[in-house]
């Protein structure tokens, strides 16, 4: 029993050391053997001198296979999971994702126009007025411009202007007040 500590104590390191980055560095590391991996005092600290030596090849052999294994196991997956074309992929999603969700803050994104629909009812224009969109957005109109105009869950089109300047516009309405996004 008291062996078994200082055998996983050894066998924990050397599958730390296979993880891929480390999997070369963990191979050279047991082509060896224990007693001159380790310095004289971890093999009796470990026990390992009161080991026969067949039964220390025997364990040499074991942990070789061990970590051999563990390498293969960790080779394996990093060829899996990393492939340029789906890391690329993953890349592109999350930047697109970005780009979504802030899109009307300063002049981030495409310059398309925003098309969506007001959540609930619409009870005209008029200076700070906030005006929250199905996807989620939050527009307040920053102009005097008025409308009185009530819709239930109106078309909306937010189009970008010049400086980073944003224009909402209602369906069935040509008055297109300058709004700024703060949701």
């Amino acid at each position: 029993m008291r062996m078994l500590r200082p055998l996983a104590t050894t066998l924990g390191l050397a599958i730390v050391l296979s993880l891929p980055a480390g999997t070369a560095l963990a191979q050279r590391a047991v082509n060896g053997n224990l007693q001159q991996d380790m310095t004289p005092a971890q093999f009796k600290a470990a026990g390992l001198d009161k080991l026969t030596p067949a039964e220390l090849a025997s364990l040499n052999d074991w942990l070789h296979g061990k970590v051999e294994q563990v390498a293969q196991q960790a080779a394996a997956q990093t060829d899996a999971g990393t492939s340029g074309a789906a890391l690329a992929q993953a890349r592109e999603e999350g930047r697109q994702e970005v780009i979504r969700k802030n899109r009307g803050f300063f002049d981030f994104g495409s310059k398309e126009p925003i098309q969506s629909t007001i959540a609930g009812e619409f009870a005209g224009f008029g200076k700070g007025r906030r005006f929250v969109l199905a996807n989620g957005q939050e527009w307040e109109q920053t102009e005097s411009t008025s409308l009185n105009l009530r819709k239930q869950d109106p078309k909306v089109t937010i189009k970008p202007g010049l400086a980073g300047a944003w224009y909402l516009q209602v369906e069935g309405s040509n008055t297109m007040p300058k709004v700024r996004r703060v949701k």
